[in-house]
């Protein structure tokens, strides 16, 4: 048992510096693909773990594809924080890691996990649709789970 004055132990950093950069990444990111592509999005990624028939709706389908879409970035926070403890470099410049690291789960989002759903959703992808994604993966994902987790996670 920890006093109050005392530090948080290595485990509620983990837990902290994850939740709070996934839950931020989390908020973001759904908010702009709500903006960008309409109220169905949760539908959609429901459909990607159960298949087209969940585009048909229902208040069930749509909590499940809000969870699914924070499960996604939670584990995300997750994957930068495990790296994060091999990889000094990611903790000392969470604006050039955490730009590459939103990159990077862009593309493996649109590289392995949505060719492997249930939807089998494949390109060809227009460049533009390819910019934007990039990008804002880079700043409503990458930028805030890469400062939680150097906040929280030291």
């Amino acid at each position: 048992m920890h006093n109050p004055g005392e530090a948080p132990t290595r485990p509620r950093k983990a837990v902290l510096s994850i939740a709070v950069g996934g839950l931020i990444a989390g908020v973001l990111d759904l908010t702009q693909a709500l903006i960008l592509f309409g109220a169905r999005v949760p539908l959609v990624i429901a459909a990607g773990l159960l298949g087209p028939g969940a585009l048909q709706g229902g208040a069930g389908l749509y909590a499940l594809g809000i969870l699914l879409h924070f499960f996604i970035a939670l584990s995300a926070a997750g994957v930068y924080f495990a790296a994060s403890r091999r990889l000094g470099f990611l903790m000392d410049h969470p604006l050039v890691c955490g730009l590459f690291f939103g990159a990077a789960v862009d593309q493996f989002m649109s590289l392995a996990v949505l060719p492997l759903s249930a939807l089998h959703a494949t390109g060809p992808y227009e460049y533009r649709e390819l910019v934007q994604g990039i990008l804002v993966h880079m700043f409503v994902v990458g930028l805030p789970i890469s400062y939680s987790i150097r906040r929280f996670g030291r």
